[in-house]
C-alpha cells in the first residue's frame, strides 16, 4: 500500500521558528535551576523517606514482595547457589593466596550487604575468579610465599595473617574508590569498558587463571609470578619442574575434571529441564574430603590439603592500612573490573526480565560490601557469572534469594567448615578451572563480531593479547586506550558526503550512494557525519575545500575579478546618476551573483550540521575561516539542522559577523527552496515552501 504526503508552510530560518515555536531559554534555564536547588533542599517527611527507599532499595521492592509467587522461587534459588558458593569461594581463596576460609568470609558477609543496598535482582555476589586473581597478584607482590615454611608452624600464621590483611585492604580501597564515584556521580564511568573489552579481558583472564592453577593441579610448590609476562614465566616454571609431579595429586585432578566437566556440561544443556542443577562441586569436595581423611592421602603421599577451618564468626579486624600506597594503582584496576562485570551482568538480566538498575546505586551497594566486609578478613567481592546464571536460572525473582544463600554460607561457618580439613587443594584447583567454561566460550562470539563491527573485533583482539602476554592489569589498560583511540580516529576521519535531492521530495541523501538523487543546480550540499573539533578540524577542512574545489590560488584569482567587477560596478553607477538613466544591471547581490558565476557554477554551499553532535572554539574558527574564504569567491555559505549547543557556540565565537542569521534554517529543504527564490525572483521575498 503506498501512500503520499504533500506539505506547504513557511520557510523557517532558526530565529523565525524560534520565534514562532520557541520558548525564553533564559528564564526557563533559570527556573529550572532554581527548582532543582529548591527541591534538593527541600526536608520533609516525605523526601527522607524518598532518599531512604532510594539510597536502600530493599524498604522499596519488600513492602511489595510476592510472597506466594516469589518465595519458592527465591528460597530454591538462594539455597542452591549457597551449596556452590562453598566450594568456589575456598577455591577462589587460592587465586586470591590467602586460606579458603577467607573465602567464605567473602561469600557472607557481600552478599547480605548487596541484598539491602542492590538494584540488580538476579545479581549473585561474592568471589570471582578474575577479581580474585588481581587481588592475589597484589599479595603476592607485597607478602610473597616462601617455599619452606610448615603450614602448622605459628610463623605460618602471622604469614597469612599478613597475606590477609593486604587483601582486606585492598578491599577497603577498593569499597571507598566506589563510594568517592558514587558520591560524584560516575557511574557512567563503566561505559568506557566496553562490551568487547570486557568479554576479552575476562576470557584472557582465565588463561592466567588456568596456568596459575596447574601447580596445584600437579603438586607443584612453586612461587607465583607477577608483573608482566606472568602467564609465560608460569608456564615455562611448570614445565621445568614436570619431573617432580606429586602422581597422586596428578590423579586426583584427573578424577575430578572426568567428574566436574561432563556433569557441568550436563548442567548447561538440560538446564531448561533441570529444576535446579546438579550441584556437583559440594560433591566433589565432599566426597575428596571422606577419601583423603580415610586414605590419610596427606601423610601418606604427601599431598596439600586446606587445612584447618575454624568454626565461628569472624572477628572484626582492621585491614593493613599502611599498604594504601602501594596498592593503590592496583585496586584502582580491580575496582573498575569488579564493578564493570558487576553492572555489566546487572543490565543483561534487567533487560531480559523487563527492569531497571541504577549504575550509580551499584556503586554504592558494591562500595558499602567491599567496605564494610574488609573490616571482617574478606578480600574484593563483585557480581559473579556462575552464581548469577545459576540463581537466574534456578527461578530467583528478587534480592531475598541473597538471604538463603548467606544462610547456607553461616551454616558452614559455624558448624561445617572443620569438616574440610583434610579436602586436597587439587581440588579446589579443578573446581577454579572447570568455573571457567563460560569466559573460554566467549570465543565464540568471534566470528559474529567480525561480521558486525571490524573496530570491535580489533578492539577484543588486541585486548585479549594485551593481557595475555603482559599482564592482567596492563592489558586492561592497553584495551581500553585502544578502544578510546579507536573512537577518536573515527572522529577523525568521519566522512563529508554531497548530499543530492530526490525528486519531488524534500528528501537529501548522499550522491554517492543514491544514484537517482541529484544535486541541486549552483548548491553544493554538504554533511559531515561527526563533531567539529580541534582534533579533526583539518581533515575537515580539506575534505571542504576538495569538494568546493577551492584552491588558495583560485581564491586570489577569484577575489581580484570580484574587486576589479565591484569598480567597475561603481564606475557604472557614477555615470548612469549623471545620464539620469536608470540602470540596474547590477542593482542587486544576486544580480553580481549572477554575472561572475555561470549556471554549472558553486554559487551558495549549505553545510547540513544533523550529524554534527558538537564543536569546540576550534571548529567554530573554522567556520568564520570557510565563510570568509568562500565570500572570497563570490560563494554564500549557508547553515541547516544545527542542534542547540553548536548553535550557540557558533553564535557566541562570533560567526554571525561574517554571516546572516537568515542563512541559518530549520531544515536542508528549507535552505534549499530559500536558495532557489533568491535566484529566481531576487527582488521578491517569498517565504513559502511546496513539497
Amino acid at each position: 500500500m503506498s501512500a503520499s504526503v504533500a506539505v506547504y508552510r513557511n520557510i523557517y530560518t532558526e530565529d523565525r521558528f524560534k520565534q514562532a515555536y520557541g520558548t525564553d531559554d533564559n528564564t526557563s534555564g533559570s527556573l529550572r535551576l532554581r527548582e532543582k536547588i529548591t527541591g534538593g533542599c527541600r526536608c520533609s517527611k516525605r523526601a527522607c523517606l524518598h532518599l531512604l527507599k532510594e539510597r536502600v532499595p530493599i524498604f522499596s521492592w519488600l513492602p511489595r514482595y510476592r510472597l506466594k509467587k516469589w518465595i519458592l522461587g527465591d528460597t530454591i534459588a538462594g539455597l542452591t547457589v549457597g551449596i556452590l558458593h562453598i566450594p568456589q569461594g575456598m577455591a577462589f581463596a587460592l587465586l586470591t593466596s590467602v586460606a579458603p576460609i577467607f573465602g567464605l568470609y567473602t561469600s557472607f558477609f557481600p552478599v547480605v550487604l548487596y541484598m539491602f543496598f542492590g538494584t540488580g535482582r538476579h545479581v549473585s555476589t561474592g568471589t570471582f575468579a578474575v577479581v580474585s586473581l588481581m587481588t592475589g597478584s597484589v599479595v603476592e607482590q607485597l607478602v610473597p610465599s616462601p617455599l619452606d615454611m610448615n603450614s602448622s608452624s605459628p610463623e605460618a600464621a602471622e604469614f597469612e595473617g599478613q597475606r590477609i590483611g593486604v587483601a582486606s585492604a585492598v578491599a577497603l580501597l577498593s569499597g571507598i574508590i566506589m563510594l568517592c564515584m558514587c558520591g560524584l556521580q560516575l557511574g557512567f564511568l563503566s561505559t568506557y569498558l566496553s562490551e568487547p573489552i570486557v568479554k576479552a579481558f575476562t576470557s584472557a583472564a582465565a588463561f592466567h587463571v588456568t596456568i596459575s592453577q596447574l601447580q596445584n593441579m600437579l603438586g607443584l610448590r612453586l612461587p607465583r609470578h607477577t608483573g608482566t609476562f606472568s602467564l609465560f614465566k608460569t608456564l615455562a616454571s611448570v614445565m621445568e619442574n614436570l619431573p617432580h609431579t606429586n602422581m597422586a595429586e596428578l590423579l586426583i585432578s584427573l578424577v575430578c575434571l572426568a567428574v566436574l566437566v561432563p556433569v557441568k556440561e550436563i548442567n548447561m544443556r538440560y538446564r531448561q529441564r533441570l529444576r535446579t542443577p546438579i550441584p556437583v562441586e559440594i560433591l566433589t569436595v565432599i566426597i575428596a574430603t571422606g577419601v583423603a581423611y580415610a586414605s590419610s592421602l596427606d601423610s601418606t603421599y604427601d599431598i596439600e590439603i586446606v587445612g584447618h577451618i575454624p568454626a565461628g564468626f569472624p572477628s572484626p579486624r582492621m585491614p593493613s592500612l599502611h599498604t594504601f600506597p602501594d596498592i593503590a594503582g592496583d585496586t584502582i584496576a580491580i575496582t573498575f573490573v569488579g564493578y564493570a562485570v558487576s553492572v555489566s551482568l546487572a543490565m543483561i538480566y534487567a533487560d531480559k526480565h523487563g527492569y531497571s538498575i541504577h549504575p550509580n546505586q551499584e556503586l554504592l551497594a558494591h562500595g558499602v560490601s567491599n567496605t564494610v566486609s574488609s573490616f571482617f578478613t574478606c578480600f574484593p567481592s563483585s557480581a559473579t557469572l556462575a552464581t548469577t546464571n545459576i540463581l537466574e536460572s534456578a527461578g530467583g525473582f528478587t534480592q531475598l534469594s541473597g538471604l538463603f544463600t548467606s544462610l547456607v554460607v553461616l551454616i558452614v561457618l559455624l558448624l561445617i567448615g572443620p569438616l574440610f580439613y583434610f579436602l586436597p587443594k587439587a581440588v579446589l584447583a579443578c573446581i577454579n578451572v572447570t568455573s571457567l567454561r563460560q569466559m573460554f566460550l566467549q570465543f565464540q562470539d568471534l566470528p559474529e563480531l567480525w561480521k558486525v563491527s571490524k573496530m570491535d573485533f580489533m578492539v577484543w583482539v588486541v585486548t585479549w593479547l594485551s593481557v595475555v602476554i603482559l599482564n592482567v592489569d596492563l592489558g586492561l589498560a592497553i584495551g581500553v586506550v585502544f578502544s578510546m583511540m579507536t573512537v577518536i580516529c573515527r572522529t577523525q576521519r568521519a566522512g563529508c558526503s554531497v548530499l543530492g535531492r530526490a525528486s519531488n521530495t524534500e528528501i537529501y541523501r548522499p550522491v554517492e550512494n543514491h544514484s537517482k538523487c541529484y544535486e541541486v543546480p549552483g548548491v553544493k550540499i554538504l554533511t559531515y557525519n561527526g563533531p567539529i573539533y580541534y582534533g579533526n578540524r583539518s581533515f575537515f577542512r580539506e575534505e571542504i575545500s576538495r569538494l568546493l574545489g577551492l584552491t588558495p590560488e583560485k581564491i586570489r584569482n577569484r577575489e581580484k575579478a570580484r574587486k576589479a567587477l565591484e569598480k567597475r560596478e561603481r564606475e557604472a553607477t557614477v555615470n548612469t546618476v549623471e545620464s539620469c538613466i536608470a540602470n540596474t544591471s547590477f542593482s542587486s547581490e544576486n544580480e553580481f551573483f549572477k554575472s561572475e558565476t555561470s549556471e554549472s557554477d558553486v554559487q551558495a554551499v549549505l553545510i547540513d550540521c544533523s550529524s554534527v553532535i558538537f564543536v569546540d572554539v576550534a571548529g567554530a574558527r573554522l567556520f568564520t575561516q570557510m565563510c570568509t574564504e568562500c565570500q572570497k569567491v563570490g560563494v554564500h555559505v549557508y547553515l541547516a539542522n544545527c542542534n542547540e549547543s553548536v548553535l550557540k557556540i557558533l553564535t557566541s565565537s562570533g560567526l554571525m559577523n561574517f554571516m546572516s542569521p537568515q542563512h541559518i534554517f530549520v531544515t536542508v529543504h528549507d535552505a534549499v527552496m530559500y536558495i532557489q527564490q533568491q535566484k529566481e525572483k531576487p527582488q521578491e521575498n517569498s517565504t513559502t515552501v511546496w513539497v
